[in-house]
């Protein structure tokens, strides 16, 4: 599902322009690290103001199970770790052993990753759901390990609704936009929907006016950015700005401000994912607010969904040994349902489904599953895809043709 599922939720991905490096035991690794085969560096991006105790506590649960083995964490905001990787992937002594992130299909192109089949047990690749185990593969060989899943739905504040005088939350665009004017009109610095096209996840949003036009960013053999479909879809984007019932500058927003900004209830309408619950329950409990299928063209549901994934890279040194036990360990029923849990995520492992059954996130969201969408990141192109959308798709709020915009984006595919 950032990924990338990309649930950067915290206030610290906020600190733009920060580097954000945390070690399970200091910071950073050394060189000599590189050449030790039970020594492992391992990348991650945060989710939330919880994601590093998580893993800390994972970790050090690991190294107390398995004390020959060290697991140095580095994390990274979501805004980040795109560079922090293409930097440490420069060498191999800065390239991490395991990375958490959403696409992986250039490191699998590129050689640079071992099979799943040789980093965790055959007993957790059979837990993994089918549907997670298609995206990621490539030519018939499994080359991440899904870490968990997300899809979006729309929130909508009931207070701005019943002031506004809207009985029930929009089906298409058109009622979406009526909507969103109605709830600006209100005024009081209160924004009728949240457009974030900012860089923090602009693929997310994009893909949702995408594929309720009938789109797909991929034909199953190659990507399709500029079609008739696609862009229909960041037409509507383009249109639904021009009204001025979004906030301000949807260009230049990211999602994570965004959200906390409905959150305090300034915003009518946004797309949300599961852990916007927590945030609601965390930040402003008093808000009064609930959830409706994804506005569309024509009303038919449909959502994006995302996984995120977990790779290991292939060294001159072989730790297949130490990557397959902590990897076999993270999997493992209680530790992989109790990471999910804490990051208000929907679990990709039918033992993690089953532990949380009950689980108010899993009840909410994994009903959307049937109609989600995905991100083609088994196509080692999507990823430079992925960035030039975070580049240029904005722009479209700010005056540029969207189907000169869209060719743009097509040409990164080449």
């Amino acid at each position: 599902m950032k990924r990338p599922l990309r649930g950067a939720l915290s206030s610290i991905a906020l600190l733009s322009g920060l580097v954000l490096t945390i070690s399970s035991c200091g910071f950073g690794g050394s060189k000599s690290d590189a050449n030790d085969p039970n020594t492992l560096t391992f990348l991650a991006p945060i989710y939330s103001d919880s994601t590093k105790s998580e893993w800390d506590k994972i970790i050090s649960d690991f190294e107390k199970a398995n004390p020959s083995i060290k697991v140095n964490l580095q994390m990274e905001s979501w805004t980040q770790i795109p560079d922090v990787v293409r930097t440490d992937l420069q060498s191999e002594s800065s390239t991490p052993d395991i990375l958490n992130i959403d696409a992986y299909s250039t490191y699998a192109t590129d050689g640079k990753l071992y099979p799943a089949s040789q980093i965790v047990d055959s007993s957790v690749l059979s837990d993994l759901q089918p549907s997670f185990v298609k995206n990621a593969s490539m030519n018939g060989t499994q080359w991440a390990l899904p870490l968990f899943a997300s899809t979006r739905t729309l929130f909508y504040n009931t207070d701005l609704f019943a002031k506004a005088g809207i009985a029930a939350p929009p089906k298409t665009w058109a009622e979406l936009t009526d909507d969103a004017k109605k709830i600006e009109a209100l005024g009081n610095g209160v924004s009728g929907y949240g457009l974030p096209l900012g860089k923090e996840e602009t693929q997310a949003e994009t893909s949702l006016w995408t594929f309720g036009a009938g789109g797909n960013w991929s034909d199953g053999n190659k990507i399709t950015v500029d079609t008739p479909q696609n862009l229909e879809g960041v037409q509507a984007i383009k249109d639904l700005a021009a009204t001025g019932a979004t906030e301000a500058n949807p260009g230049s927003t990211d999602r994570t401000p965004l959200l906390n900004v409905f959150t305090q209830g300034k915003i009518g309408m946004i797309e949300g994912l599961p852990p916007t619950i927590s945030m609601i329950q965390q930040q402003n409990p008093g808000l009064k607010y609930a959830t409706a299928p994804t506005p569309t063209k024509d009303g038919t549901p449909v959502t994006l969904g995302v996984a995120d994934h977990l790779m290991a890279f292939k060294k001159k040194v072989d730790k297949t040994a130490a990557i397959k036990k902590f990897l076999d360990f993270f999997y493992q029923g209680s530790t992989y349902a109790s990471f999910v849990q804490a990051e208000h995520f929907i679990p990709v492992t039918n033992s993690g489904a089953q532990a949380m059954a009950d689980d108010p996130v899993t009840k909410a969201f994994d009903a959307t599953l049937p109609t989600a969408k995905f991100y083609p990141s088994n196509d080692p192109k999507w990823a430079a895809v992925e960035g030039a959308m975070k580049q240029q798709l904005g722009t479209v709020t700010q005056g540029a043709d969207p189907t000169t915009v869209m060719k743009t984006i097509q040409q990164a595919a080449s």
